[in-house]
């Protein structure tokens, strides 16, 4: 087993590091890492329908896409992070319950009466500070787990707080879950790098001291390659969402707007326009400049821009327009 205490403290890098190693080493790893304010989303959601947009923009949350399943996450520096990255062995489970085994048993060596519960959850006293999910890889599996330390709660609901109604797709749903810290329930004060420190320990205990493994150069510009292509990417964070239809409404000073929308690979497909505002063109070239633009601020605002916006609505601007689109 080989050993890496990650200090990055980029989202996008941390993500991109656990497919570089997953695809690229044959040896088992453990990572253990941390992410500032950011928001993870699983493989199979909608993105736009598990975050709350405006919250994310108005704080300049980095969005996220992981290569597991399973719902989305919100990350700050309260929160700890594990990896697992072992070969698959007849001899071996790959049970989500024997890889946060150890986080449980650390736990009760601090008489926190943890618990593994549902298929992938740790609780205390009914309540989640762990969720994990898997990825499979040829013969290896990435098993990762969040651990909910000293987490700002208010920033976890009004990140992902998104508004109902307005999604239809058939993209996996997070689910919302009573959570709570580590640290309310420990009978004597710990920091996180001291936890951080307990778990990669006892880590270390069970699986045999083999040894720290340091990224080399070559390891770090590959993963910043892979951030580059992937991880940073809008393709990979919110174009990669499932097929769906978005319907919503909004009151401007020149109108009520309506807008329902078939978004595929990211792409707005089908697009119409209702409302009781008034026009004084036909408004179709800007509906037919729209279709086939990626569901995104930017990519709606480069379409709209030959528009003079006056020809067309009266009192709505572009702005408007667009800020209708995602919220």
């Amino acid at each position: 087993m080989r050993y890496v205490q990650n200090k990055n403290l980029n989202p996008y890098f941390n993500l991109a590091l656990e497919e570089y190693v997953l695809k690229n080493f044959e040896e088992d790893f453990f990572l253990i890492w941390r992410n500032p304010n950011a928001i993870i989303v699983g493989r199979h959601q909608n993105t736009y329908s598990e975050i709350n947009l405006d919250y994310v923009e108005k704080h300049g949350l980095p969005v996220v896409r992981r290569l597991s399943g399973g719902g989305s996450v919100y990350h700050d520096l309260g929160n700890l992070n594990f990896t697992f990255i072992m070969k698959n062995d007849k001899k071996r489970s790959s049970s989500f319950q024997d890889f946060t085994k150890p986080i449980i048993e650390v736990l009760q060596s601090l008489s926190v009466d943890a618990k593994f519960t549902g298929r992938n959850d740790l609780t205390i006293e009914g309540r989640k500070f762990s969720g994990n999910a898997q990825y499979h890889y040829k013969d290896r599996t990435l098993h990762h787990g969040t651990i909910l330390f000293s987490s700002n709660m208010a920033d976890l609901s009004g990140a992902l707080k998104h508004k109902e109604g307005k999604f239809k797709d058939k993209s996996v749903k997070s689910v919302q879950s009573r959570v709570t810290n580590i640290s309310d329930h420990l009978k004597e004060p710990l920091t996180i790098e001291a936890f951080q420190e307990k778990i990669m320990d006892h880590i270390m205990h069970q699986y045999g001291k083999d040894h720290l493994y340091s990224l080399t150069p070559d390891d770090i510009e590959a993963v910043n390659q892979l951030v580059r292509d992937k991880y940073s990417t809008w393709d990979w964070n919110f174009g990669k969402s499932p097929t769906y239809d978005f319907v919503t409404e909004h009151k401007f000073p020149g109108g009520l707007i309506e807008i329902h929308m078939n978004v595929s690979q990211g792409k707005i497909k089908d697009l119409q326009l209702y409302g009781d505002f008034f026009a004084k063109r036909d408004i179709q070239p800007i509906i037919d400049a729209l279709i086939g633009a990626d569901h995104e601020q930017e990519a709606l605002g480069r379409r709209l821009a030959p528009f003079t916006f006056e020809d067309y609505f009266i009192n709505l601007s572009k702005e408007e327009l667009i800020f209708a689109f995602f919220s």
